[in-house]
């Protein structure tokens, strides 16, 4: 089956061929605003919408032909539904139901956070639930148990900003671009994390919450007293901490041996690092998407919709009364 994957949540406008029998990803074309976002210091939602509708026809062309396919060999298509920009939604949702109709295929309305979640199975291809889930991005910081038949029950979440929105304004305090994981990662590794003490927010709670790190982070700014490279340090292992002690505590609880992290958040190496260690010393496997398959794209929208709908009857799926919004397989967020 050609799965067509079309995601365009946020600021990312990305186009996905995967073929399931094989599983393997023919294109995954994905097409960054973040130089155009860069000037306003975040995303504009109106901007990243008309930059959707410009990008995503000529983009699915392309994918096409880098594929070496034919649109009429497409078998289903997959969209981002939810959680996401509402009018970037609705970009991808109807170009989606538009291709679905003169196709007569069946189109799938996928979840942002599912798509996050199974991509590591793209990459640990022996990987299957039950497992414990961590999605760490500029708009989530969510945990998950992942169990059969690919049921997500939400553990914990954060209760007001993301980890990776909390990169990119501290970023922009240290005098970085949008978006802010790179520019604090790259700061870091001339820095000491122990010059500067940083608060864990809720540490005894599954939950997450990362306004007051912001503040302090503004707070040491302003006193002007540890270098742009120590805050920055101090600022990316007190976010790895967190999420590894949060994410290993309710794996434990949970009973699960295995934990996936994923998000674009998931991309940064000391992230990466510090939740491996802590896990190792636990018994705890942890696995992570490539690299290239962290942030958002459509390969593991495209994904998510293989894997969720299993063995049903794809007539099941040739609905095209949804709006961005509407899931079909509905995750707590």
């Amino acid at each position: 089956m050609l799965i067509a994957g079309i995601e365009t949540s946020c600021d990312d406008t990305s186009v996905a061929l995967f073929e399931s029998e094989s599983r393997t990803i023919l294109v995954n074309e994905t097409f960054s605003q973040s130089s155009i976002h860069s000037k306003f210091g975040g995303v504009v939602p109106e901007v990243a919408s008309r930059n959707h509708l410009l990008k995503l026809p000529p983009l699915f062309k392309n994918s096409l032909e880098i594929a070496g396919v034919s649109v009429k060999d497409i078998d289903l298509i997959a969209v981002t539904s939810a959680p996401g920009l509402i009018g970037a939604l609705l970009v991808g949702t109807s170009f989606a139901k538009g291709l679905a109709f003169i196709l007569d295929k069946p189109v799938f309305p996928t979840h942002h956070l599912a798509g996050h979640i199974l991509s590591a199975e793209l990459t640990n291809l022996a990987l299957k639930p039950p497992y414990t889930a961590l999605v760490a991005s500029g708009g989530h910081t969510h945990i998950y148990k992942v169990s059969e038949p690919l049921k997500f029950e939400l553990m914990g979440r954060t209760v007001d900003d993301a980890a990776g929105e909390t990169f990119d304004k501290a970023a922009k305090a240290l005098g970085g671009s949008y978006p802010g994981g790179p520019f604090i990662e790259s700061a870091a590794a001339g820095g000491d994390y122990q010059k500067v003490r940083l608060p864990i927010a809720m540490r005894n709670s599954p939950n997450f919450s990362f306004s007051g790190l912001k503040t302090a982070v503004l707070n040491e700014v302003s006193k002007n007293i540890f270098g742009i490279e120590d805050i920055a340090a101090s600022l990316q292992y007190t976010i790895a901490e967190t999420l590894s002690e949060k994410v290993l505590r309710t794996a434990k609880e949970n009973g699960d041996s295995r934990v996936v992290m994923a998000g674009g958040v998931a991309a940064n190496s000391a992230v990466r690092w510090r939740l491996s260690a802590l896990a190792a010393e636990a018994g705890i496997t942890v696995y992570y998407p490539e690299i290239k398959l962290c942030g958002d794209n459509a390969a593991m929208i495209a994904y998510a919709a293989y894997r969720l709908i299993g063995s049903k009857d794809l007539s099941l799926y040739k609905r095209l009364d949804f709006k961005a919004g509407d899931t079909m397989h509905e995750i707590p967020v």
